[in-house]
């Protein structure tokens, strides 16, 4: 049986799958309709699409099941128990509020307010336990919150990061009498100060351990049915992939996984070519996402706000997401202004052109009716052609007639308004965090990526794009290539000044064999375990800690850390972030961070380049009329996958492939590099 390993990304309309065959060196791709509410379909019909399923060694899944839960409130019923007098700790949150502007706003937590129960225990700050928590008291509750409908369950005591004791001797005794396994104590994944956060991430993951755990059953069950023997690996949201039993017990660490694998793949691709400085620009159905790599790594976040209220504090791929995708509908907003998103005419009934019954515009409608979407054409195999004439009604009807335009002048407004939102978030993750975008390549995937790419290099100031050779499947490349990682952090609350450098070099050890031995007991082939640690630091009376990387090689063995050492490091990272340091100034560590990345074989891109019977000639279609700058232009389509290496398209110009349009405007060309994919830059004058 040859080792074939499947890379499974399930969007909001595609499900997106790539299949590498390690022994041949074989590649092969898929793209299947996504079902909401029922993500299991597309998963396994893109399975069988490739082949045998019982003949597959791996596979690996980026999921959205996850985050669709917590954006659409649609997660399980928990019930929470927590230490006495703090049953209000989600409700008062950050003192925050959803509009910072406005005189009103409601905010309903997760977890129901009749289903919040105060338990007695009391452990203080230093660990030392006043009050012993009561079994026999948590027992009953936990029997209470069922009763009552709780399908999940919560334990979150004040000042367990100090000491887990009580909340482990009240999460036993919960779990005898608890109906089923969803139950979580903060301890178990956040052992960490701060109690909004901690609480809020304990509760979230258990608002959505039914959900994830039911899906991933689903799926098990069919693979199995359909004879799979093989390993079954969840991608994480901070680009690392973990065992389904540890995605079903923490399961809020798969949140917007599917994002941060095309990040992880984009990585890759850019390492590859030669591009250490690149913004990710993932254009999907309903959302475009960036994200920022600098010196060939991925900006990971400590935590990330879902939704209003909904905090999740465990490490992440920092993405940028706002609502313009290609379904993104446009409308004319009350003040007259043409707006684009954040509502989704979605994969049902989708854009107009799709003839599904929906008929307001989207940004795909605009496409189309601009001849740059090949209506007779389309991606995705879901239709055999485009409704343009549907999409042109909905386009004047909504837009149009409100603004005195006629079809086609609506239609490329609506592509300008997108752009617009699209270079407003690329400026936040680049110019408005001190980084000159003219250093940076924009790397765009997604279905819709490629569409925009040569307008935004041009909006923002990059110096060119790199498109994929699959733009609209790098996110399921990016589940072959990624690594195993785990993560953990434990409360250090100590001042450098009172550091006993033994007794730290103890806690990483300890910290660096335990997250080791999680890595190693994946039973996922590695070819090494890589041991990082981080301390978050601040100067003392700062609100907010800097994440410190330690130089540190580790061997399982004694680290050689000093208090020297750690001071250094938090001055490089404090004037790395603010261009100086409070010079005598106290400083504090708040937590250690430990990493463990299972290396896993090194996936060789070249696989994906041009075959060599690849031409000009066989890549040359026939030229359409497409609108560019105010007129109808007709412009050179191209095939893009049949382009040879070296090949030199000038602009304006199409080049489709399958899973993916891309647009080369007016005064760019496209050069197809030696692993196939396209250079898009401004041509010199």
């Amino acid at each position: 049986m040859s080792r074939t390993l499947i890379g499974v990304d399930v969007g909001g309309t595609f499900t997106d799958l790539f299949l590498f065959d390690g022994a041949t060196g074989r590649f092969e791709t898929a793209k299947t309709p996504s079902q909401r509410g029922d993500e299991a379909r597309g998963f396994l019909a893109g399975l069988d699409a490739l082949g045998r399923v019982a003949e597959f060694h791996a596979i690996v899944h980026g999921s959205t099941v996850g985050t669709n839960a917590l954006l659409e409130r649609k997660g399980a019923r928990v019930g929470l128990i927590t230490t006495r007098g703090f049953r209000d700790v989600l409700e008062m949150r950050r003192r925050d509020r959803p509009r910072t502007w406005g005189l009103a706003g409601d905010f309903a937590p997760i977890v129901e307010r009749d289903l919040s129960v105060e338990a007695a225990e009391r452990t203080l700050s230093d660990g030392t336990v006043r009050v012993p928590v009561d079994p026999a008291e948590i027992a009953g509750i936990a029997r209470l919150l069922a009763a009552q409908g709780a399908e999940a369950l919560a334990i979150v005591f004040i000042n367990a990061y100090a000491n887990p004791a009580n909340e482990r001797a009240a999460a036993a005794a919960a779990r005898a009498v608890w109906p089923n396994g969803h139950v979580i104590a903060s301890s178990e994944i956040l052992p960490e100060i701060r109690e909004f956060e901690r609480a809020s991430t304990t509760a979230l993951n258990a608002y959505l351990q039914p959900v994830v755990g039911s899906y991933l059953n689903r799926l098990q069950d069919a693979l199995k049915a359909r004879g799979f023997a093989g390993e079954f690996h969840i991608v994480q949201s901070n680009g690392g992939v973990m065992s389904v039993e540890a995605a079903r017990k923490f399961p809020i660490r798969t949140a917007l996984s599917g994002p941060a694998a095309g990040v992880i793949a984009a990585s890759a691709i850019a390492k590859t070519s030669g591009f250490e400085n690149v913004i990710t620009a993932d254009l999907g159905g309903t959302s475009f996402d960036v994200s920022l790599i600098a010196k060939g790594a991925a900006a990971l976040a400590a935590q990330t706000t879902i939704d209003f209220g909904l905090v999740i504090r465990t490490p992440m791929i920092e993405i940028t997401t706002i609502g313009a995708g290609g379904g993104s509908i446009a409308s004319v907003d009350r003040g007259g202004l043409l707006q684009v998103g954040p509502e989704s005419a979605g994969s049902v009934p989708g854009p107009a052109c799709y003839g599904a019954g929906g008929d307001r515009p989207t940004l795909t409608d605009a496409h189309v009716v601009l001849g740059r979407i090949n209506a007779e054409r389309p991606i995705g195999g879901k239709l055999e052609r485009l409704d343009v004439e549907a999409a042109q009604r909905a386009i004047v009807l909504a837009v149009g007639e409100p603004l005195g335009l006629d079809a086609v002048a609506a239609a490329e407004a609506i592509v300008r308004v997108a752009d617009a939102r699209m270079a407003g978030a690329i400026r936040l993750v680049s110019i408005e965090r001190g980084h000159d975008p003219k250093i940076f390549a924009l790397m765009p995937f997604g279905g819709g990526g490629a569409l925009h790419a040569a307008a935004l290099i041009g909006e923002v100031g990059i110096k060119a794009a790199i498109v994929p050779r699959f733009p609209g499947l790098t996110s399921a490349l990016g589940c072959v290539i990624a690594d195993l990682r785990h993560d953990q952090v434990r409360t250090v609350n100590l001042m450098l000044g009172e550091l006993d450098a033994a007794v730290l070099d103890r806690r990483l050890v300890e910290e660096g064999r335990e997250v080791a031995a999680v890595v190693e007991g994946a039973g996922v082939p590695v070819e090494r375990v890589d041991v990082s640690f981080e301390l978050d630091m601040h100067y003392l009376g700062q609100t907010h800690a800097i994440a410190t990387p330690l130089p540190l090689a580790f061997d399982g063995g004694a680290t050689g850390v000093t208090a020297e050492m750690v001071q250094s490091a938090f001055e490089a990272s404090y004037k790395g972030r603010f261009s100086r340091i409070l010079d005598g100034a106290p400083i504090k560590i708040v937590s250690l961070r430990a990493t463990a990345i299972g290396r896993r074989p090194h996936f060789d891109l070249s696989a994906l380049a041009p075959a060599a019977d690849a031409s000009l000639d066989k890549a040359r279609r026939k030229s359409r009329a497409v609108w560019f700058g105010g007129a109808w232009v007709e412009t050179a389509i191209w095939s893009r996958l049949d382009l040879p290496v070296g090949a030199v398209i000038a602009g304006p110009a199409i080049l489709e492939q399958p899973d993916a349009t891309i647009v080369v405007e007016r005064g760019q060309s496209a050069t197809v590099d030696r692993l196939g994919n396209l250079l898009i830059e401004t041509s010199p004058q």
